[in-house]
């Protein structure tokens, strides 16, 4: 973060969603620092009081950005609270513990699912979609928080890692698909952090008391936890975000040493490509969606006669 606010940032109506801890609240205050008006919201009401407390500056506001229809009024509160909306960042996500598919039951996965795919996803979706009508008058920018499970499986279940890859492909969709209302979509995948995420098993909303998730131990829950001492300062990591959509870049990575990871996805893509030439009409076809992914990206209505 710079010594004196950004000019590019001063005035900037910023929505937080997930903002009550990690690096949602340190997102709030990498913008405030850069002269934003930041309103927070978080479902957890103690949560709500200690970001009131440690960042007066913030406007707070209680709400759950898991559900739609009358329930979305959360987010719309939000926005209107802050006058107007430029920027939405979601942090929102929860963590399953190493959770396999063999693990869960025929009666445990149907309930197990619709609690990550809610949090992890839905949350990501229903948010954008509630701020649209105000992203679109401002021409405003998205950025949507998940992590380097989004990529690769790593410390986490099939659900969890999953639902990640699902928001990495709603965020590269979305990116195109606003690009023509002047609106931009970022990609953010931290890794390692200096959070309490691993708590999250301990705060289960009471609609999901019955996903079908155990209780873990305290004890292993709080050896896990030790491997977050290790992590990034979140605070590293808001800034890192503020940088990455004020460069308008697609894809925010955090952690440098994740590039062995993807220099072999990299390469495990590259060999897995058949080694033979393709007919001259799926050449063509190839190439006019590649031209039509830019122009979208560029702020261009793409049609599907745009793509034979």
């Amino acid at each position: 973060m710079s010594d004196s606010a950004s000019p590019w940032l001063t005035g900037n109506r910023a929505l937080v969603i997930g903002a009550g801890s990690g690096i949602g609240r340190a997102v709030c205050a990498a913008f405030l620092a850069e002269g934003a008006e930041v309103t927070a919201m978080e479902l957890d009401a103690a949560k709500c009081e200690h970001l009131a407390s440690e960042l007066p500056a913030v406007e707070v506001v209680q709400g759950d950005a898991t559900v739609l229809g009358d329930d979305r009024r959360a987010v719309d509160t939000a926005v209107a609270r802050s006058g107007g909306l430029d920027t939405l960042v979601n942090c929102v996500g929860v963590f399953d513990f190493y959770r396999g598919l063999a693990d869960l039951a025929d009666d445990e996965l149907e309930p197990a699912f619709e609690e990550l795919y809610r949090v992890n996803v839905a949350s990501q979706l229903f948010a954008v979609k509630a701020a649209l009508p105000a992203l679109r008058e401002s021409r405003g920018s998205i950025v949507l928080t998940v992590s380097t499970s989004g990529f690769y499986p790593g410390r986490g279940g099939v659900l969890y890692v999953s639902s990640k890859f699902a928001v990495r492909g709603l965020t590269e969709s979305l990116r195109y698909n606003l690009a023509p209302h002047r609106i931009g979509c970022s990609l953010c995948c931290p890794a390692l952090t200096r959070t309490n995420a691993w708590t999250s098993a301990l705060k289960r909303p009471d609609s999901f008391a019955n996903s079908g998730f155990p209780e873990v131990p305290r004890e292993s829950l709080e050896q896990f936890g030790t491997a977050f001492e290790e992590g990034m300062d979140p605070y590293e990591v808001g800034a890192k975000i503020l940088a990455g959509m004020t460069e308008q870049k697609g894809l925010i990575l955090t952690h440098p040493e994740h590039g062995p990871d993807f220099e072999e996805i990299h390469q495990k893509l590259m060999a897995a490509l058949p080694r033979e030439e393709a007919p001259p009409g799926r050449l063509k076809i190839e190439q006019l969606r590649r031209e039509a992914m830019k122009a979208a990206e560029a702020g261009l209505v793409i049609k599907l006669d745009d793509l034979t």
